[in-house]
Formats: C-alpha cells, structure tokens, sequence
C-alpha cells in the first residue's frame, strides 16, 4: 500500500456518535469529540472502559455500529485503508510473527510505508536498546510492546494513535516513550493515546478524555487535572483511622481547619477517608499554611506521612466525576 498524504492536512480526529456493541454487551455508548491539530490527546479510564474499542473503531479495524469517524479530513469508510493511510496504530493487544526477528518484523509491520520509515523504525528501536537481531520470541512482554511502538512512530503520517504505549514497562523505559511522543508531537503530530494511568500521560498530554464503562464522562484541559491534583493532600494517620468514631473526629478537624475562608485556605477544606488515608481536597494549591495548622494540633495526631500534589485515577473518577474506577 502507497504512502498516502493529503496535501493539506487538518491533522484532526473527529468523532460522532460512534457506538459498538458485542452481542448484548454495550462497550460503546455514543461518543462524540474532536482533537488536534497537533498535540497528545490521553483517552483515560481502567481496564473495561471501552478504551481500546474506541480506537480500533476510528482506525476502521472495528466497525462502528452507528456514527462517523473523520481522521485528517478523511471520512472512515468501507474497509478504513483510507484513514490507515493517515494514521499509525500501535495496538494493545500484542500480536506477533515470533520466529522473525526484530529488524525483520519492522520490515514487515512497515511494508507499503515510505522507504525510509524502516531506517527509522531501526534507530528508534537500538535508541530503546531491543536486540534486532534475535527472534521476537527470545522477546520479554515490554520488548514487544516496544518493537510495536517503534513500528507506529516511524512513518510520516498527521495523527498517530496508540493504545497502551507504556503498558508493563519500567519507569526508564515509560519515560523515554513519552519523550519521543512529546518530540514528535512538537513537529505537529496530532497524537491519541490510551492509558489507565493517570500519572504515566499528565505529564505529556495537554488534553484528558475519561472514558467509563464505555461513556465519555468528560473531557478536561491537562493543567486542569494537574491544579486538581495540587489541591489534593494524602495524610497517613495508620490505625487511628480504623476506629470509626477517631476517623470522624479526625475529620471534623481537618475541615473545620478551612475556616469557612478565615484560616489558611480561602474557602472550605473537604476531606474523606480512603483506608490509613485522610484525603483533604483544598479550595487552593499551596497546602503549606494548612500543613503548619495541622501539625500545630494539640487534638489531632500528627500524621505519619503525607503527599502532596498526585491523584490517581481511582480518585479522579470518585472524588470529581461521582462514578467508580472499576
């Protein structure tokens, strides 16, 4: 297959209403967005969300039930080689031919690609230090997620999209993906990748899809997520939060450290308990005149650590969106 460009790229995804289902299983309930040009859009949500459906239907290898896809100005249709012209796709599932080896296995996931795309493929591949010359069966689970990205970032193509990218690798390894997926998005790459990690995208992403239960619950600005996540505060009190009626004394305090906007933060502090956690969301970022209040609590015990400024998906959902990660 030709490498196929348009001459005046959009570099977009537009999404309508596209729906799947399998059998009497709704995986996908009408979901409608647009992303690009340029820039990583993270498609979020846990394991059995719809992630990887979603995608595989804008690339044309699942067929939507109802709705359009539009990639690069180019309406999904008939078999899809018309968007899979424009796009790259890294799938999550790993599927490959074992007794090839690497460098001939980028041969083949690139043939129809422009010449070059291999040579590139090669050099992403020995940067990410896989042995080429061994059979992808000598191959760990993280060697083949990565032969399979360095396939999907090679060619010249407007959009990239990218299921689980980072999936099962190292945090070495995780960090040196998102640095070529932020170099190539700065060269105008419109990039859609999947994850079910929060703090693997937040650093590379600009915007956030929450995929649940195969709904789209909301779409956020990236530095949203992140003023978010510099509200929250982690305190470890251990086992005094296991006696309930502690728990809610403890409780009482923190909230009551807010002041209605006369203490430290200018307006009310909530706070839940996750577990040995007390989970305190501030109206404001900066924690540290309400850290100093609660150390300085001579009815409160003093917790026995405490994060600052991370937020998992888990809470996310919970604590912002109202559903459950699960």
């Amino acid at each position: 297959m030709p490498q196929v460009l348009s001459t005046a790229s959009d570099r977009k995804i537009q999404v309508r209403e596209i729906s799947r289902r399998f059998g009497p299983k709704v995986a996908l309930h009408p979901t409608s967005f647009e992303v690009g040009p340029g820039g990583v859009t993270a498609l979020l949500g846990p394991n059995g969300s719809g992630k990887s459906t979603l995608l595989r239907c804008i690339v044309g290898l699942v067929r939507p039930d109802s709705g359009s896809v539009t990639l690069d100005g180019v309406e999904l249709s008939g078999d899809g080689t018309a968007v899979r012209r424009r796009t790259t796709f890294a799938p999550g599932e790993i599927s490959l031919y074992t007794e090839l080896r690497g460098r001939e296995h980028l041969s083949w996931l690139l043939r129809g690609r422009e010449r070059e795309a291999v040579a590139v493929a090669e050099s992403l591949a020995d940067a990410l230090g896989l042995p080429l010359d061994h059979r992808v069966r000598t191959y760990s689970h993280g060697m083949k997620r990565q032969l399979l990205f360095c396939a999907a970032m090679a060619p010249r193509v407007p959009v990239r999209i990218l299921d689980e990218p980072s999936e099962g690798l190292d945090p070495s390894r995780r960090g040196a993906i998102l640095e070529l997926i932020e170099r190539d998005a700065a060269r105008g790459t419109t990039i859609l990748l999947s994850s079910h990690h929060l703090g693997e995208v937040d650093r590379a992403s600009s915007r956030m899809l929450f995929l649940h239960q195969g709904r789209l619950v909301r779409s956020e600005d990236s530095a949203g997520v992140r003023a978010q996540a510099a509200r929250t505060l982690r305190l470890d009190y251990g086992s005094a939060l296991e006696i309930p009626e502690r728990a809610a004394a403890i409780l009482a305090v923190l909230e009551g450290l807010g002041g209605q906007g006369k203490g430290p933060s200018p307006g009310p502090v909530r706070a839940v308990v996750r577990g040995r956690r007390a989970i305190v969301t501030l109206p404001e970022g900066d924690p540290r005149a309400l850290l100093a209040l609660i150390f300085a609590q001579r009815d409160l015990p003093p917790p026995e650590s405490v994060e600052y400024g991370q937020l998992s998906l888990a809470e996310l959902y919970r604590d912002v969106y109202g559903v459950e990660a699960v």
